[in-house]
């Protein structure tokens, strides 16, 4: 599918009343600050109520597994650059960012993030979704361990919201 239909699939579903999202790999390999740019500009222009970001993280057996992560700093940066532009859009910190700093999650809710996303599988179900090297297990992702993750941002001044997490302007 190409870039042009994929983002007339985004406006058509926005237009019909989903909520929509898009976001940004830092790091991926080729990509250039004028890339950065243009995704920052189209962020912009589709106000999206959610917005994924987070580092390149390669895996070994891809075609990209020999190039190097993408930088947590950058990611962080264009995070905080985001917030600003889309004060009221859905951001998670994401488990890339911890995999990479080992305070990354927290790092990323204090660059303006205000989504985390516990992976609520059994831990023997998530070695079928493995997405990269590496990946950050927290006890904290378990059910189990929700109370380790309020705790957790309790301690920054965060709370967790049980609401089904729907964008609200």
């Amino acid at each position: 599918m190409s870039l042009d239909h994929r983002i007339e699939c985004l406006h058509t579903l926005k237009k019909i009343g989903y909520q929509t999202g898009t976001g940004i790999m830092v790091g991926s390999p080729g990509q250039t600050v004028d890339d950065l740019v243009r995704d920052l500009l189209f962020i912009r222009e589709f106000e999206p109520q959610m917005i994924g970001i987070g580092p390149f993280i390669p895996h070994r057996d891809t075609p990209f597994g020999h190039e190097p992560a993408g930088s947590v700093e950058r990611t962080l940066t264009l995070l905080s650059i985001l917030r600003l532009m889309r004060p009221a859009a859905l951001i998670p910190s994401t488990t890339a960012l911890a995999t990479l700093s080992g305070d990354g999650r927290m790092r990323g809710i204090l660059a303006g993030a205000n989504v985390v996303m516990p992976n609520l599988s059994p831990p023997d179900e998530r070695s079928k979704y493995n997405l990269y090297d590496g990946k950050a297990a927290f006890g904290a992702e378990a059910a189990e361990g929700l109370a380790a993750l309020e705790r957790e941002l309790n301690e920054i001044g965060r709370h967790i919201s049980w609401s089904r997490g729907d964008y609200q302007e």
